[in-house]
This record gives C-alpha cells, structure tokens and sequence, in this order.
C-alpha cells in the first residue's frame, strides 16, 4: 500500500511545517473568533471585520470602545500582531481578548490588521501590508474611523514581531508621507522581535547563527540582505538608517524579565536614546515574566499593569 505521509521540505519548529508539495502546516496559534459587533460582555467594546484591499489581501478588525452620550473624538490605534511573520492572526481568541482590553482601558479606536504570512508571502509581504493598511486608515472613510476618530492622535502598536513592524513602519513614516497629511503620534512595541549575528547581554553565544530567533528570521526572510544582521530585524550597525529618522513624536518599548528578547529591546531604547531622536522614548520592564505574558494570561497583575501603562501611552 502506498504511503500517504507527505515529505517535508522545511519546518521552524514549534510554529510551522511546509511540505514538498507546497501545502503548509500551523502548528501554533489560538483558533479564530467572530468579532463582537453588539459589543463584548465582559468589556463593553465592539467590533467589526474590513476589507482593505483585495489584492493583495489585506483586512483588519475594528475595534470601538463603550461611548458616552458626550463621546469626544478618541486615539486612532493600527495593531499589528505578533506570530513570527508565520503564525497567529487579528482575528485569533488571543489577540481578540487582548485588543477588547487595551481598547476598553485605553478608549482609542482600534485598527488590527491581518496581513499576508510567510513562507506563502515572505517578507517584505507583512512590512508592505501594514503600511498599505496604515495609508488606508489615514485617508479612509470608514464611519468607526470618521465619527469616532481622532486623526491628530494617530498610534501604531504590536507585539513581537509586531512590534518589529511598528519600528519599520515608523522608520518608513520618517521618510514618506501618510495620506491626508496625517502624522504617527506615538509607537508602541510590546516585547519586539529584534536580533543580530552578534550577541549582546545574556543572549546565548553557543550557536547564535542556529537560534531559533536566527532561524525564524531565515525562513520568513530567506532573500534579507545581510541576514539576520538586515536592517529590519537589526536595527543598529554599518549601513544602518539613523534611528533619528523614526516617524512618530513618541515611544513607549515594553520588554519582560525572562523574555529572550529583552536586551535587544532595552538595547534599541538607548540606540534610539542616542541617535539624536527629538521625541519622547519612554522603556517598560516587568520582572519575573516571559515573552508576551499578557496574551495568554491577562487576569495576572503584571499583565494588568502593563495594559495600565500601555492605556496611559495611548492617551
């Protein structure tokens, strides 16, 4: 009898397989979920899914939080989630429950975009896309967006590799204009996703070049310039562009004790602290947590206290 297991032709394990034939297999994520268009029971916010273009495809969830009779125009917040360029969605369980609270506390408008994922749509893919959904937000006529939104108050925010998008998208702002002659006012990362061929703090020495965050970072990027010294992922060394140049007036990094990535993000805070910036760079640690811990348990202390800080920026 004829064997039905299929050969694999690359894997970044424990997040995704593909296959000779092509298909590709998600192994990590939280199941989707339908938006909340009567508003969320526990937190009072609505939301509803966009299509922003067809080709490529881009879409995003909506997010307005509970208003009063006397609402006033509130923060605009374009989210990226995070997943390793690979895996996760704006419309995962995760990402849903997440959103509904930083937008009830924070009371922005939210904008969470579900970009295209590698290796069916390496990068650049994802950077070009979340753009593409930024320039739709700042020139768009969405009735969430129009009525309730204020376009002087105008935020990007992520986590992990979200939060590597906000750095570039902010950097690409620095040097191109939004429709409509909207500015990002502030920049929110959460635990981003930054790294290099040389170590730096705690990070392992052994075998830095067959990490997992070198890995991942090959096999959504196989084409980068450079590697994983690319000036996407590494955001500082020779040919890098200034950070001086980041489009938005402020900054607010989030890095968490036992999360692999924390010296690289208190490291990209005193990079962008000496690069002549002219705003605002504010760095938010937790102890005694790892990578995104405010995903999956948002009821802890830590993660309330993050949301707390996160709400605060936004306003």
């Amino acid at each position: 009898m004829a064997s039905t297991t299929k050969e694999v032709a690359k894997e970044l394990l424990p997040l995704i397989r593909v296959y000779k034939d092509g298909s590709v297999e998600r192994l990590s994520g939280s199941p989707y979920v339908p938006p909340s268009p009567d508003a969320d029971p526990t937190t009072g916010v609505s939301s509803k899914d966009i299509i922003i273009s067809q080709n490529p495809a881009i879409s995003a969830r909506l997010y307005l939080p509970k208003l009063t009779q006397f609402h006033r125009k509130l923060p605009i917040l374009v989210f990226f989630h995070g997943g390793g360029f690979c895996i996760g969605s704006a419309f995962s369980f995760l990402q849903h429950r997440y959103l509904n609270i930083l937008v009830s506390q924070a009371q922005v408008v939210a904008v969470s975009v579900e970009y295209r994922l590698a290796p069916e749509h390496p990068l650049p893919a994802a950077y070009e896309d979340c753009w593409a959904a930024l320039q739709w937000v700042a020139s768009n006529k969405d009735p969430w967006l129009l009525n309730y939104g204020d376009f002087d108050r105008v935020y990007i925010g992520g986590d992990s590799a979200g939060g590597n998008i906000v750095h570039n998208i902010a950097m690409q702002a620095g040097e191109q204009s939004l429709s409509s002659s909207v500015k990002i006012l502030g920049a929110l990362l959460g635990h981003p996703y930054f790294w290099g061929s040389n170590p730096i703090g705690s990070e392992p020495r052994d075998n830095h070049e067959k990490h997992f965050l070198s890995l991942a970072w090959e096999f959504v990027h196989p084409s980068a310039p450079g590697g994983i010294d690319n000036y996407m992922v590494n955001p500082v060394g020779i040919g890098k562009p200034s950070l001086a140049k980041l489009g938005c007036s402020k900054l607010l990094v989030c890095v968490a004790e036992k999360d692999e990535l924390r010296d690289r993000g208190i490291w990209y805070v005193n990079a962008v602290k000496e690069s002549g910036f002219e705003g605002q760079v504010e760095l938010f640690e937790v102890e005694g947590e790892d990578h995104v811990f405010y995903l999956f348990n948002p009821e802890s202390e830590n993660a309330k206290n993050m949301v707390k800080c996160s709400a605060s920026f936004l306003k």
